[in-house]
């Protein structure tokens, strides 16, 4: 069976209640999640990744509101990609780096995600930082997962998890030194774009836009781009 086969074919899907979207606080979400244990795999994932899938955990989701399609997913085109005039100075920033692509975790990556989560997220749900809660979130026993670390003269300021396919790379998850005067979430993307690229991977998944959401808007930036729109990628220039 081919990916484009296991898109098409029926699979079961249960549907949350509704709560309160943590994108725009006004609107309620609710969320689909894959419950066919056979779709739980890498082959599995990389064809339901093709319809806007994204995956959270050992869980494969996305967004299923009755009265909001706010949310699209993107991928930004790897072997396409035209950096733009600032996002040219952050490759001459990265390129300084010591770049690498592992298959674990660094000694010191605990450290790191804490001094993050306690500036940038004392209000959100990953706090306090905690391991088997941060773990559980970005692995998966059944995903292939690889932890791109950033150096800056030897000290590691920044980790994408990204997720391996057969088709693209999906950035998960993404954290940084939050003192540093770089704009280390935006490093992080283009270090993953380079990654793909370099290995030949035409796409790098970002999860979902939502052009209501500032925090959101810095991914499509990354252009060219497509979003999942009514059941098909669109290209965006």
């Amino acid at each position: 069976m081919d990916n484009n086969t296991m898109v098409k074919r029926s699979f079961r899907v249960g549907v949350m209640a509704p709560s309160s979207c943590p994108y725009l606080p006004e609107k309620k979400e609710s969320i689909a999640v894959v419950v066919d244990p056979e779709l739980h795999n890498m082959t599995g994932y990389n064809a339901l990744i093709q319809s806007g899938f994204r995956r959270s955990g050992g869980n494969i989701y996305r967004p299923h509101c009755a009265n909001c399609s706010a949310c699209q997913s993107l991928r930004v085109d790897t072997f396409g990609f035209t950096p733009t005039k600032s996002q040219k100075r952050q490759l001459n920033q990265l390129s300084r780096m010591d770049v690498r692509l592992q298959d674990t975790l660094d000694d010191e990556w605990f450290s790191l995600y804490e001094r993050y989560i306690n500036k940038r997220h004392q209000h959100g749900s990953m706090y306090p930082a905690n391991k088997h809660d941060f773990l559980s979130f970005v692995l998966s026993d059944w995903q292939d997962s690889k932890f791109l670390h950033l150096f800056d003269q030897g000290t590691l300021i920044a980790i994408a998890v990204t997720d391996v396919l057969e088709h693209g790379y999906s950035a998960i998850y993404s954290f940084f030194d939050p003192d540093h005067p770089w704009s280390l979430g935006s490093l992080c993307v283009l270090a993953q774009i380079n990654a793909a690229k370099k290995n030949r991977t035409p796409w790098l998944y970002l999860g979902f836009q939502i052009d209501e959401c500032d925090a959101m808007c810095y991914k499509q930036r990354f252009k060219p781009h497509q979003r999942f729109i009514a059941g098909q990628w669109q290209q965006f220039p």
